[in-house]
C-alpha cells in the first residue's frame, strides 16, 4: 500500500499508466464494450463506474498538452432512439472530471465502427462496471513536470 494512491486504482493499472509513454493513449471502457477483441493488454475494474475511476486516475495521469484533444470518445450512431438530444448524458460526468484538472481540454469524437478500430492501438482497455450507453472514453497521456 502506498500513500496518495486512489483506494480503487489496482496495482495493475497502476502499473500500466506509469508504463504509458508521452502520447500514448488509455480507453476506459464501458461493461458492454467488446474489449478483448479489440486489444491484447486488458485489465479488469469490475463494479467500478467510470466517473469514480476517471477522478482517480486523473489523479496520477496528466493529459497530453501536446496534442489538438486530450480525450476522445465514441460518437453516437445517427438516429439512436436510445440517446436522448442525440448526447449521452454520462458525457456531462466525464467533461467534468477532466475541467477539474485540465480546464483548456479538447475532447473529439471518433464513428462507432473508427472507435473500434482505434482502440486496437490504444496502449490498453480498461474495462469498468460502467453501463452507461456511450460510456467509453480514451485519454492521452502527457508529461509529468
Amino acid at each position: 500500500m502506498l500513500k496518495k494512491i486512489p483506494k480503487r486504482l489496482s496495482p495493475e493499472l497502476v502499473k500500466t499508466l506509469m508504463e504509458m509513454g508521452h502520447g500514448d493513449e488509455i480507453l476506459l471502457a464501458d461493461a458492454n464494450y467488446p474489449a478483448v477483441t479489440n486489444n491484447q493488454r486488458v485489465l479488469r475494474t469490475d463494479g467500478i463506474l467510470m466517473p469514480e475511476l476517471l477522478t482517480d486516475i486523473l489523479e496520477l495521469l496528466p493529459l497530453d498538452t501536446y496534442s489538438d484533444y486530450q480525450a476522445a470518445l465514441m460518437e453516437v450512431v445517427p438516429g439512436d432512439a436510445s440517446v436522448p438530444n442525440g448526447r449521452p448524458p454520462i458525457w456531462d460526468k466525464y467533461e467534468s472530471a477532466i475541467k477539474n484538472v485540465f480546464p483548456n481540454y479538447q475532447l473529439k469524437t471518433i464513428e462507432r465502427q473508427s472507435f473500434y478500430k482505434y482502440s486496437k492501438d490504444c496502449f490498453a482497455i480498461v474495462q469498468t462496471g460502467e453501463t452507461a450507453l456511450y460510456g467509453n472514453l480514451i485519454l492521452k497521456k502527457g508529461v509529468v513536470e
